[in-house]
């Protein structure tokens, strides 16, 4: 998957006919990260894929389901895919990926304790998210206001600014997000 993944994105950028000079201009990435990243050479961090989902405009779900195979009606948790950002601790898993025909998808995320996950700006403007936390203490701050929540606990918003992702117990934070787009 990593290798279709930076080939992905080396095509989202010459669809659009960017340099990589371009498209650091755009993300605040630098060009030799990209280069790397595009080659393979490196595995993108969650921060730095929610920085290009930003600039090419997709929730990173999107961007991560346009390198699998075309999905089942019926995902069986042998099948959906898990990304690990092991500098980060954000373990993602696409329970149930997006697809063309449909407007919502759901991902399961766990954050190890201490982990910090800070998104400049949505990758889709008006995205509509529930976060329904399982496991653990999550503190989810949407453009400026921080929430904190426990198990049972869900936050729903559309999301036009920043967000942060963090967890502050001592336990891993597992939760489950609904994205649904506008």
């Amino acid at each position: 998957m990593e290798d279709r993944l930076a080939a992905r994105l080396a095509e989202l950028r010459a669809q659009r006919g960017w340099s990589l000079d371009d498209l650091a201009d755009r993300s605040g990435i630098s060009r030799s990260t990209l280069s790397r990243v595009e080659r393979g050479e490196i595995s993108p961090t969650a921060s730095l894929l929610g920085k290009l989902c930003t600039v090419y405009e997709r929730p990173m779900s999107r961007l991560l389901t346009e390198v699998e195979a075309e999905g089942a009606q019926v995902v069986r948790a042998s099948a959906q895919s898990v990304w690990t950002d092991e500098d980060s601790g954000f373990v993602r898993r696409s329970v149930s990926p997006p697809h063309p025909a449909l407007r919502a998808e759901v991902v399961e995320g766990t954050l190890r304790p201490g982990a910090d996950i800070r998104y400049d700006a949505p990758s889709v403007p008006g995205l509509e998210q529930h976060v329904w936390v399982l496991e653990g203490t999550l503190e989810l701050t949407v453009e400026g206001e921080t929430h904190a929540l426990g198990p049972g606990d869900c936050l729903r918003f559309r999301l036009w600014g920043p967000t942060r992702f963090r967890c502050s117990g001592p336990e891993a934070a597992r939760y489950l997000l609904v994205l649904v787009m506008p």
